[in-house]
């Protein structure tokens, strides 16, 4: 058991570490004063799931809920 403990905690901090650099390498969601004129609907705000920013959205929800899963497997009473 200390061995799949020592791998999960490893995977655990990579994860943490994978989690804080998509969160940092993603832009603000204000986007000024150009949504209140409908400026939003150009052809980036349509595709933005294709982008690189939909990618890092799409990538930090996965690493968070992995993060979440890998938090609550480490805390169960198995592990102590």
């Amino acid at each position: 058991m200390d061995i799949l403990k020592i791998v999960l905690y490893i995977i655990f901090v990579i994860d943490c570490i994978v989690l804080s650099a998509i969160i940092l390498l993603q832009e603000g969601k204000s986007a000024g004063l150009g949504t209140i004129s409908g400026a939003a609907d150009t052809y980036w705000g349509q595709n933005k799931g294709r982008s690189m920013e939909g990618t890092l959205v799409k990538a930090t929800k996965f690493v968070a809920v992995l993060f979440m899963v890998l938090a609550v497997v480490l805390n169960l009473k198995v592990f102590n």
